[in-house]
Parts: structure tokens; sequence; C-alpha cells
């Protein structure tokens, strides 16, 4: 289902907002948990007990964070808060989500960069209630509640509070005005009222001695009467949420439309930095949505760090670099160079200050590493951003960092050994030896860099020789087969090593299931017996799996590009469509979505090497605003296709490069500098209906090359 949500949000921002029902797994919905074949429902309907604040976008298993402050509007006795209302008449757009709840109350919100505005338009009510719960986190579903460890609460009067709740470690503080003139206001506990009470403290709180708890405001409404709740966010105390609030709401004045219109034209902004032109509506519509969900995360917070007290950025929601390193990472670089800059220097203070470069962070103290996902794979971001010359980072200090990560953890038994188990750590680790030493290398740090690069070639020992696949390990969220064929610094090797291009493009064949039967897809509950024996057919599992992503554009080092025709536009035609299912898996904080930005554009970065590789685009012509400019791909003989969005089998054939040109210059390989990207320039490929030559002699470079520096 994605596991995305409707909610209002604003690119990178620290807040975001939508209804919340509990559901698995951003808190909107009405799914189930599950992890295999098609969601079971939570609940028979749509619904919401309120509007939560801060929710992830896309992940899996994500159990229990966020989905904090929740706002009730009500007009029932406080003894039913938490009761779910039908959620009716749904509208989203970028930076505003509204529904109507079925006891009458029409509920909009925005978001601004740390402020939440909600807008409720009550019934004629003798007696309404604005509620906003700091109790509440989590899911509704089992282990999926979050509890606050402390808590403090102050009602100020004059339609004004603040609080500040510990949830996972971190403080949370949130500073409320409500325009809600001539109504009563009060502090409550146990959904009991607290009259005349100020101040709420909560010292200690487990999961035995938990009671609800938050501000409440109440009045009569008139038929049509809006309340305003303006909301402003900090992890650095109240005082600063605060300022937050009054930075981009002004002080003590309606701000939804404001609020609104600046989320907009920020998300116009970012938007507008990839255009495509052709393709039916609803490709566009796909297009223009995995652009949207690639934007979202991470939550870039400037100055928000709680735990350490210096200005800067503070990216969390890396959830996790497994899921975005290859795609969204690459194309945040492209198109929003200082959003990417902010995130890996967020990524080198947490560091500084915590010990290692993270797989995964939340906002939760010291919680979730995900050390077992993978090893050391902000290397390979910070390596693509150095090679680019980008400024605001110290890369001597940098340098130092990466150098010490990479003996952690995992690192330690691979810098002795030179092998360790699980054993797709010892490709990333290998893989993240060889991006260090690129940068210490540019750095004039030889000694170090030639270190470095002996040891990166020890990715060879993750491999059998006799069958050219991983040996046997444990592997997470996958196989053997899964992980055999991720691009790596030393392809050229990779494919000596299973016998060659024949070799290694049958295998390649088999894995993407050439001349095999169809594999059917399990449905509701699958039973065990069905899946492990779906698992056992060592198959592409179709861009649901980290591992898979890139491996369609592995036929480019074997002089196949063809092949990635076919794959690429196979998994653009119908795994994606504009419905319900509409994305193949997890869109994991957008890294899926980004992986359909790349692959419609007819490129892809191969994270860590300073590198694009080029196939067909699946629009006739579009364009990055990037650093240096605009780089534009254009084509001639593009023909249009639909995206299987009603389940006709129309198949419609790939298209393959004939020729390309780069800059009026012709182009006889099949990938690009990244900074002839960057820079901006025009990639004109002729395509048409049969594989051609074109890319079979000239490959993408590696390690083991004779003349590594030649790129086309």
């Amino acid at each position: 289902m994605g596991n995305t949500h409707p909610g209002a949000t604003s690119p990178f921002g620290m807040v975001s907002a939508c209804a919340y029902s509990g559901a698995y797994p951003t808190g909107y919905g009405r799914y189930a948990k599950n992890t295999e074949g098609v969601p079971e429902d939570m609940f028979g309907r749509m619904q919401a007990s309120g509007f939560t604040h801060f929710q992830q976008s896309g992940t899996g298993a994500i159990r229990k964070y966020y989905n904090y402050v929740r706002v009730t509007p009500m007009v029932q006795p406080l003894d039913d808060l938490g009761q779910s209302w039908a959620l009716e008449d749904e509208r989203a757009e970028a930076g505003y989500y509204a529904a109507n709840l079925a006891t009458g109350i029409r509920s909009e919100i925005t978001v601004g960069e740390k402020v939440a505005v909600h807008r409720y338009t009550f019934p004629d009510h003798h007696s309404a209630r604005l509620v906003i719960d700091l109790s509440c986190g989590g899911l509704a579903i089992d282990l999926g509640r979050t509890v606050p460890l402390r808590a403090q609460i102050e009602s100020m009067g004059h339609g004004r509070a603040q609080g500040t709740v510990v949830m996972e470690g971190v403080p949370l503080s949130v500073y409320a005005e409500v325009d809600s003139p001539g109504w009563r206001q009060m502090l409550w506990y146990d959904r009991r009222l607290i009259p005349g009470g100020t101040r709420l403290d909560f010292d200690s709180i487990r999961h035995t001695t938990l009671r609800p708890f938050g501000m409440l405001f109440m009045g009569a409404a008139r038929a049509g009467q809006t309340i305003e709740v303006r909301l402003g966010f900090s992890l650095r105390g109240c005082d600063q949420a605060r300022r937050n609030l009054e930075r981009e709401c002004g002080a003590g004045q309606s701000a939804f439309e404001t609020v609104r219109a600046r989320t907009r034209s920020r998300w116009r902004d970012h938007l507008g930095r990839v255009r495509v032109e052709g393709g039916t509506d609803a490709r566009r519509t796909v297009m223009a949505t995995a652009l949207y969900h690639s934007l979202i995360k991470p939550c870039i917070a400037e100055d928000e760090s709680p735990n350490w007290p210096d200005p800067g950025p503070y990216a969390f929601d890396v959830c996790t670099m497994w899921d975005i390193y290859k795609t969204q990472i690459p194309l945040l670089s492209a198109i929003v160079p200082d959003r990417a800059g902010d995130v890996l220097e967020s990524l080198i203070r947490v560091c500084e200050e915590e010990g290692n470069f993270p797989i995964g962070y939340r906002m939760a103290r010291g919680a979730d590493r995900f050390f077992r996902q993978a090893s050391a794979l902000a290397h390979t971001a910070l390596a693509d951003v150095h090679a680019l010359r980008r400024p605001g980072i110290d890369w001597s200090w940098a340098l130092v960092h990466m150098v010490d990560d990479l003996r952690r953890l995992y690192g330690e038994d691979f810098w002795e050994h030179g092998v360790v188990h699980p054993i797709t750590h010892t490709l990333d680790l290998a893989y993240a030896h060889h991006c260090t030493a690129q940068v210490a290398r540019a750095l004039n740090d030889h000694r170090l860099a030639d270190d470095l690069e002996r040891r990166s070639r020890d990715w060879i020992n993750a491999f059998d020789p006799a069958t050219g696949l991983l040996r046997d390990s444990e592997f997470y969220e996958g196989g053997k087969w899964n992980y055999s064929f991720r691009l790596l610094h030393d392809m050229a090797g990779r494919i000596r090593m299973a016998g060659g291009d024949t070799a290694f493009t049958a295998m390649l064949d088999r894995f993407f299931g050439y001349g095999a039967e169809p594999v059917k897809q399990p449905g509701r509950c699958p039973d065990p017996i069905e899946m492990t024996a779906g698992y056992a057919l060592n198959r592409f599992e179709g861009l649901n799996n980290e591992p898979d992503m890139e491996v369609p554009w592995a036929y480019h080092y074997a002089g196949r590009p063809d092949r990635t025709a076919e794959i690429v536009n196979a998994a653009l035609t119908w795994q994606f469509g504009t419905g319900p299912g509409g994305l193949p898996g997890n869109d994991d904080s957008g890294g899926l979505s980004s992986w359909y930005v790349w692959a419609s554009l007819g490129l892809f970065p191969v994270a860590g090497q300073n590198l694009f590789l080029v196939s067909a685009p699946a629009f006739d012509r579009a364009s990055l605003q990037v650093e240096g400019g605009e780089f534009v791909i254009e084509t001639t003989g593009h023909r249009e296709s639909s995206i299987s969005v009603d389940g006709i089998d129309r198949d419609p054939p790939p298209q393959y490069v004939q020729s390309a040109t780069l800059n009026g210059r012709p182009l006889h390989a099949t990938h690009l500098n990244a900074a002839d990207v960057h820079h901006g320039g025009r990639l004109h490929l002729r395509l048409g209906p049969e594989p051609s030559t074109w890319g079979q002699r000239i490959r993408p470079p590696s390690l083991s090359d004779p003349h590594p520096k030649e790129r086309r």
C-alpha cells in the first residue's frame, strides 16, 4: 500500500499533521500491522479520534513512533475522548488536509516548517470542545503505544498554553494559541477537568500509571463558527516553540491562510525543479506524486537538536539510510543541494556526539541504530558530495569520522579479517572503504587512501567463486540472490569472477525470470508455506526490497543496456499506479518514489561513484533544475505508453537507446559523470523499438579497469 499518508506536510519540514485512527503504520487509515501479502483491515471504515502530529512516510515496521499532540474537536462530553468518528469528504493538497467528522465538524489543517495551524468549523452547539491531548503517541496495535516519561503543562489564559512531554527520551515542547473568544480554558487529567488549575507536572510516568492529560477549551458554538488552533513546536523548550510560532504565524492573529499559502509556494518551488513533457495523465500523476513523496523526509529542523546545544541543522526521520542512500539522497543532491548538505552535516554531528554514523535516526534518543541492516552507508553519500566540491562541510573533520566509523561494530572484524558476517556487511564495508579512499586522496592523504583502497578490494571475500554468488550467511530482508547483484566499485572484477559477460547476464536473466512461469502474488494472510515457496524461487521481488532497486542497471556493466530498458519499462508500467496499491511496497521515506523519478528520467545514480547510468526515459522530454542551471533529457522517436492503472493487459513494448549525444557531442557509453548532470547540460537520446549496439563496448568504470579514468 506504500504506507504513506495524505496529511499536511512541508518540504523536509519538522511537522506533519493528519487524521489519527491508530492504524498501521503511520496512524492514518484502517489497516492492521502486516508484513506480507494484502493488508488486513483493522477498522471497517475510515475514521479518526482526532488529528496528530509527526508521522512517518512510507516506512515498514515502525511500531510506535510519533503521532504526538492529538487535537480533537468535540461536541460530546470529555468522557468520550478517544472515541473515533467516521471520516467523510477527505481532501488533500500539498501542505493541506481536510475532512468532515461524522459529528458534523469540518476539520482543516496546514503546516509550516515548525508549526501546525488547525481550523475547525462547528455546528450549532451549546457546549463545543477543543481538546489537546499531550499523552497520546504511537499506534493502536500490540506494543504500539508510546508513553511519555515526563511531562509538564501550563495554562496561561487568554487562549495560550504550553507544555513539554519527553517521548522516547526527547523533550517535545508545544506552544498553543487557540482563537476562541469567550470560551473557558482548563487543564484536564484522566478525562476530568481541573477548574482553576494552571499547571500539571509529571516527574515519572510508567505504562501502569499513565492517565491521559492535556488542555481543553470549551464554550457555545454558532453554526459555521470557526476556531483556529496555532501550535508551535520545538525540541529545545517552550520558549523556542513560542518563537517558532511567532516567526511563522505572527503574534496573536489568524494565520491559517498565510501559513497555507507559504507552504504551497514552498511546494511549488520544490516540485517545479523536475519537469516532464509528454506521457499520459496517469503517468504524469504518478511522476508528480513520486516527486512529492521524495521531498517529505528527512525532517530538517534548524537549531533544534535536543542532544547538543550548538546551532545548525538537525535531521531526523533518516529512516533509514538503507532505504534512501542509493536513490533519494542523490535526488536531493541534484535538485535541492542545500538540503542534502544539511542532512550530511547533521549526520557528521551525530557521529561526533554519539560515536557513529547512524543507519537510522529518529526523533528518539539513542534508539534504533539498525546496525543489523547495513554498515557505513553515510560514507557513500559523503563521497558523492565531496566529489562535487560542495562547500559547507569541513572535509578534513568529516574524513576523521569516516575513518573512525569504519572500525566500529562490524567494521572491527572486517578490519582484522577482511570478511564479516552477515556477509552483506562485507560488501558495505568494502564499498565504504573505497568511498573514504576517494575523499582521503582528494585531501592528499595518499598513504591513508592507499590503505583504504587495498581493503576495499576485500569485496571479493564475500563471494563464492564456485557459484558466482555471495557465500552462505544470514541476510536482512532478502537472500543470497537479492544481494549478489548490487552495484560494486569493481563491477568488472565482479563479472570476471562470475565467468564473464555471458555468464553474468545469464544469472541476471534467471533472477529476473526471463523464460520462467509467472509468479502468483500473495493475497490476504498468505500461508507461510506459500511465502516460503515464493522466497525459494530466488527471484526479483519487484522493487519492494531495497537490495533489488539497483539490480536492473547491473546489466549495463555486462554490455546489455537493452535488458535494463526491458526491466525498467516493465516496472514503470506494471508496478506503479494512481490508486490504492499504486506503490509496489513501502515507500520508505521516499526511497522507492525517488527510484521512480530517476527511472522515469532515464537516469540512475550510482551512489558513491560520482556516476549516472543512462537508459530509455518514460517521457518525451524532462528537465531538472540543478546547481549549474538546467539539465535536459530530450528524445527523438519517443513513443507514448500508458501505465496499467486498470489491470488491462496492454504491456507496452520497451524502447531502446539507439544513439546519444551530450551537449551535442556523441556519447557512446551508457554512463555520465555526476558533474555532467549537476553542472547542467543537454542529453539527447534517439530511441527505437529494437535493441542496438549502443553502450555495448564502453562499460561504466570499475576499480580494476586498466584505465579507470576513461569515462566515455
